[in-house]
């Protein structure tokens, strides 16, 4: 049985910083590309980052490109997602992804229907 579980989020305030986690289990973690994705309220799922199994590759929506950064740690089973200069249009849920990839490529996942497995999410709230 595949799980994924997000952590991290919670309220804070513009400007801030918060680290999310996911930990994976029941699949060959380092075969597997790890996204984050987020949905804002009333808003589609969107991008937001991936890595690759290596984690020698990463991509980036713009939106987030120098303020975020996505890490794992394949011991662990775990992929991060550290979101530095939070602004209040990144207040969303936070959803971890996977998908058995192997190609370093990974700006062609960007799409939410490349992906496998999910995480139930984790609320980012940002205020002013």
């Amino acid at each position: 049985q595949v799980q994924l579980v997000e952590s991290g989020g919670e309220s804070v305030q513009a400007g801030g910083s918060l680290k999310l986690s996911c930990t994976a289990s029941g699949i060959a973690f380092s075969s597997h590309a790890m996204a984050w994705f987020r949905q804002a309220p009333g808003k589609e799922r969107e991008f937001v980052s991936v890595i690759s199994g290596s984690g020698r590759s990463t991509d980036y929506a713009d939106s987030v490109k120098g303020r975020f950064t996505i890490s794992r740690d394949n011991a662990k089973n775990t992929v991060f997602l550290q979101m530095n200069s939070l602004k209040r249009e990144d207040t969303a849920v936070y959803y971890c992804a996977a998908v058995l990839y192997m190609s370093s490529r990974v700006d062609r996942i960007r799409a939410s229907d490349k992906y496998s497995f999910w995480g139930q999410g984790t609320q980012v709230t940002v205020s002013s």
